[in-house]
């Protein structure tokens, strides 16, 4: 996967979090659709940071093979 995939899958990640946090029902976070919106921020929130560990992980990669 190359980085703009990744970077690409990253602002989508960043748009659902958007789009869920106007989905939340600050008064009632745990009831409804808000949990469905929480649940959706947390596992976006996830999304980004595996692909973070996948971007640091491929240019740790690179540095290695260079040596």
């Amino acid at each position: 996967m190359s980085k703009t995939i990744s970077i690409v899958l990253i602002v989508l990640a960043i748009a659902l979090i958007a789009y869920n946090v106007t989905m939340l029902n600050f008064e009632n976070l745990f009831e409804g659709d808000s949990i469905v919106a929480l649940i959706g921020i947390v596992a976006s929130l996830c999304a980004i940071v595996l692909l973070l560990i996948y971007i640091t992980s491929k240019k740790i990669q690179s540095k290695l093979n260079e040596d």
